[in-house]
Formats: C-alpha cells, sequence, structure tokens
C-alpha cells in the first residue's frame, strides 16, 4: 500500500513539474496553412548574362581539352558565353510586381520568373538599389497571388519565422527557424539592419520571402555566413518595412535617395569612453567630417560622439548609417553629441548619399621639422604637401619612428599619421610639444590617427612614474 501511494504522489510531481514548464514548452507551430496560403506567391527567378569572349596570348583551346588549362585563360583565346543563375522572389501585386535580390539579377541581361502554375514570363527590371540589395522586376500578368506584407519593426528575438525559395535550383522548398537577433550589421553592408535567423538558406533562397506566423512577410532573405559555401546557421534578411521604402522609390522614380551626413565613424570601448567623458561605452564616434559635408555645416566636429539622431538612441556606431540612411534627403535632424565631456544639441541638415561616397580632398599644407615625442615613444615628422593632398588632410604630422611606450602599445605604427591628442589639433611636429606638455596624467587620452585612407581613434596613457598603459 505504501509502495502505490509513493507512486501515485510521484505522478501528481511529475504532473505538477509539467504543468509549471508549460509556458517554455508550448507545442510547435503547423506551417502547413500559411504555406498553402503563400507559396503560390514565390516564384523562381532565373537569370541569363552573355560573357563576351577574350583574346589571350595564344591559339583558342578546344572544348574538350578546356578543363585541363582551368585558371590559364590569359593564355588563350575565350570564346563567347552565357552564364546563367537562379534566386527567388515573391508577388507583392497582382499586376506584376516582384520583389527580390539585387545580386539575384545583377547585370542580367535576360530575366526570366516562373510561376507555381509553371507558366515562364520575362520580366522587366524597375529598378535597383544595391545598396540594399534590392530589386524591383514586373511581369506581363494580372490576378496574380501576392502575399501579405507585414512589419519588422516589432520582430522579437525568438519569434518563429519561415521562408520559402529555391535553394539549389528544388522550388517551393520551405525551411523554418527562430529570429537570432535584430539589427544586425554585417562588413561592407552600412544601410541595413539585418534579421539573423537559423532558418536554413543556401544558394537560390537569395530573394525569397521570410514569413512570421501570421503569414506576413517579415524580411527578404539575402545572405548567409559560411566557411564551407553551405548553410551553417546563420542567415540574414532585409527587413521588409525598409524593402518597402526601398520599392516604392523604385516605382516613384527608379533609383533610391539616401541621407548622408559626410562622417568616418568608429565604435567606443571603455577607455576611449572613459577619456571623452561617457560613464560607459555608447554612441558613434566620429573619426573624421569631410569637408563641405552636411556634418561639418550642422556643427559635428572629429571626436564628437553621437549619442542620439533623429530621436534615436545609438548605443553602437554600426546604428547610426542605419538611422541616417532613413532620413530623407534635404531634411534637418537632431543630433545629441558628447563634446568636451558635455552633452551638446546640433540642428544637422541631412544631404543624399553621394556615389562617390563624399570623398573630398582639401588643401595642402607645408612642411616642418623632424621632433621626438618621447613621452610617447615616438619620433614624428611634418607630413609633405604631396602627402597632405593624397590623403585629403589639412594637419597631422607623420610617425616616422615607434619604440616601447604609450603609443606602441595603443597601437601606433610607423607610417600613421597622428593628427588629434587629447582632442587638440596637431597641426605640425611643434604644435605636439606643446600638446604633450599639458598631457594629464594617470588618464586615457584619445589620439585621433589617419592609417591610409582610415581615421581611427586610440586610447593612450602617460602614469607619473613614467609607466605607460594603452587600448585600442
Amino acid at each position: 500500500m505504501k509502495t502505490q501511494v509513493r507512486v501515485r504522489w510521484f505522478f501528481v510531481f511529475l504532473v505538477g513539474l509539467l504543468i509549471s514548464c508549460r509556458p517554455y514548452a508550448g507545442t510547435l507551430p503547423d506551417f502547413t496553412k500559411l504555406v498553402e496560403d503563400n507559396q503560390d506567391a514565390v516564384v523562381n527567378i532565373s537569370t541569363l548574362q552573355r560573357i563576351e569572349g577574350r583574346r589571350g596570348q595564344g591559339q583558342r583551346v578546344p572544348e574538350f581539352f578546356r578543363h585541363f588549362f582551368e585558371g590559364m585563360e590569359d593564355h588563350f583565346d575565350t570564346p563567347p558565353r552565357d552564364a546563367e543563375s537562379q534566386g527567388s522572389g515573391f508577388i507583392i501585386s497582382r499586376d506584376g510586381y516582384i520583389l527580390t535580390n539585387y545580386h539575384v539579377v545583377r547585370d542580367a541581361d535576360r530575366i526570366l520568373v516562373r510561376l507555381q502554375d509553371r507558366r515562364e514570363l520575362e520580366a522587366k527590371l524597375v529598378g535597383q538599389d544595391e545598396q540594399s540589395d534590392l530589386a524591383l522586376l514586373r511581369i506581363e500578368a494580372s490576378n496574380l497571388p501576392v502575399v501579405r506584407i507585414g512589419s519588422s519593426r516589432d520582430l522579437k528575438v525568438g519569434a518563429w519565422v519561415l521562408a520559402i525559395g529555391a535553394p539549389f535550383g528544388f522550388e517551393s522548398t520551405v525551411t523554418a527557424g527562430i529570429v537570432s537577433a535584430v539589427g544586425r550589421s554585417l562588413p561592407n553592408e552600412n544601410y541595413v539592419p539585418f534579421i539573423q535567423t537559423d532558418v536554413a538558406i543556401n544558394p537560390g533562397n537569395s530573394g525569397g520571402p521570410l514569413f512570421n506566423l501570421d503569414g506576413e512577410v517579415v524580411g527578404i532573405n539575402s545572405q548567409i555566413v559560411s566557411r564551407s559555401g553551405g548553410f551553417m546557421g546563420l542567415s540574414f534578411a532585409i527587413p521588409i518595412d525598409m524593402a518597402m521604402d526601398v520599392v516604392k522609390q523604385l516605382r516613384e522614380t527608379g533609383r533610391v535617395a539616401r541621407g548622408w551626413l559626410g562622417v568616418l565613424i568608429q565604435d567606443v570601448d571603455r577607455d576611449l569612453a572613459e577619456s571623452f567623458g561617457l560613464d560607459k561605452p555608447a554612441g558613434a564616434l566620429v573619426a573624421q567630417v569631410m569637408s563641405d559635408s552636411p556634418a561639418e555645416k550642422g556643427g559635428i566636429k572629429a571626436g564628437d560622439v553621437v549619442l542620439e539622431f533623429n530621436g534615436e538612441r545609438i548605443n553602437r556606431s554600426s546604428q547610426l548609417p542605419h538611422v541616417v540612411g532613413r532620413v530623407v534627403p534635404g531634411t534637418e535632424a537632431q543630433a545629441v553629441v558628447m563634446r568636451d565631456g558635455k552633452r551638446v544639441t546640433l540642428k544637422v541638415p541631412v544631404g543624399e548619399l553621394p556615389e562617390d561616397g563624399g570623398r573630398r580632398s582639401r588643401d595642402a599644407q607645408v612642411e616642418t621639422p623632424e621632433v621626438q615625442a618621447d613621452p610617447l615613444g615616438l619620433t614624428v615628422e611634418a607630413m609633405t604637401a604631396q602627402e597632405r593632398e593624397t590623403l585629403g588632410l589639412d594637419h597631422g604630422v607623420k610617425i616616422t619612428d615607434v619604440r616601447p611606450g604609450p603609443a606602441s602599445r595603443a597601437g601606433i605604427r610607423r607610417g600613421d599619421i597622428l593628427r588629434t591628442l587629447n582632442n587638440m589639433t596637431v597641426d605640425d611636429p611643434e604644435s605636439l610639444e606643446e600638446i604633450l606638455a599639458t598631457l594629464p596624467q594617470n588618464a586615457w587620452v584619445p589620439a585621433l590617427i589617419q592609417r591610409g585612407e582610415n581615421p581611427r581613434f586610440l586610447a593612450l596613457r602617460v602614469d607619473a612614474e613614467g609607466e605607460s598603459g594603452s587600448k585600442e
């Protein structure tokens, strides 16, 4: 009897445990209705590009032997050929507008769209935007099935999402997963705050839709991070809110206009935060302000840390291009910056991102003699007029030697240009000597250096006892 009682109480305990865990162990979603309602609006896109032949240094190689000579094409004549690629897309209007990735149709001479009813229609390129990797197509058809456009603003990490596409040409392939992160920045992708998921995405999925559980499109599957070339759990989608803004501009004007400030920025680490008077690492540190740029006209200076822009808080530097890019060019935005340890509010005109990235050259200056900067462990000399003109700098000194000390530990290298130190402009070697005499002891100070075309702040410190520390 006692054994039966113990068993009974064990089962009661087990049921109670399962009930208590239920909020985290809900049933898995059923995607069948979602797929049935939306798969007809997802299309397969194939492109054809004519590659012109090239005349080499020798004679043409017969096709039968060509694979023996891979990598030696410069030595032989190559005939014209057709290059094909495949991707996905989805229909956003009944009269034939289709959204896909720019890289799916880039440089295509012919674009074919295959519908779920097996029709193949040639598509016209309405417009494309390389910065956001989006392209808008149109086919001549009517009463087409369409997707429902949702919003990516309220998308939460951990939410279920589903993708439909044609990986490796396998049409109408469905994969599912969860949102891994939002607002993710990728290298060389300045204007897209990507949605990161663990949905299986492979070549051919590009341009296909990402759905939420309500059957609404919240993103466009764009790229993966992989060491093998195949799916490894890191997939990235373009937020649909941003995509539909691009679609609107492409339909109206055939091009996309983005906001632009004309600054080069970097992240703020702990020691840079201390050197700029911040209580924690935050914001976008302005390393350079382009000449005659909107930022210069609005009063932004190198060394400012942008904490807010257009009402949005900037926690990391990668957020600023996303926020600025969404501002309509020609309007004015409010920027809150940290300058000399104080919060300053500025009214900044927002320009339009130019095709050349907005780089401007500056007037050349005269040169001055070489000087030892012993407290930092540096030897510096003035830049030549040609160096100033090439780099587009109107101030700074060239590092000719780096010895053990604060500068070397901060990562300063021979050949770098030292532009500012402790927020004071280094015009020439003599001005650097004056600045060195005012440096505080036992405190981190910011140093702005230029390495090639890239400006960057470093934090360095000279201790009162002569010991030095540094941090990039």
